[in-house]
């Protein structure tokens, strides 16, 4: 079971609920490429937070974590579209979507506070 505030956890789950969408999108050529941008995008979040937790500082920290943050805002972009483009039922996006969203808003808190820290300590 993964907790609500875990949020490695959540972005491997989110990654691996990207992989599946994409591996049932079809096989046509606008399938293909939503499929390949949504693999990419939605696997990084979950790498770049855990190089997130290694940043040799906040700067480095905040850094890794705006990457999260684009490559999260660009998985919302590729499930919108599928959605849009009924390339599958929208319930099997829906939920990700959702995740999505949630994880940007933590993320973004994230990046406030740490930025917060910096503006402390300047």
């Amino acid at each position: 079971m993964v907790r609500k505030f875990d949020i490695e956890e959540r972005l491997i789950g989110l990654a691996c609920s990207a992989c599946q969408i994409a591996e049932a999108l079809p096989s046509r050529a606008a399938g293909r490429h939503v499929a390949r941008q949504l693999i990419r995008c939605g696997t990084a979040p979950a790498a770049n937070y855990g190089e997130a937790q290694s940043a040799e500082s906040r700067r480095d920290f905040v850094h890794k974590l705006k990457i999260c943050l684009k490559e999260l805002r660009e998985v919302r972009v590729w499930l919108l579209l599928i959605a849009r483009l009924r390339l599958i039922d929208r319930e099997q996006t829906h939920a990700v979507l959702t995740e999505a969203d949630e994880l940007i808003s933590i993320i973004v808190a994230s990046i406030r506070t740490a930025q917060r820290g910096d503006a402390m300590t300047s």
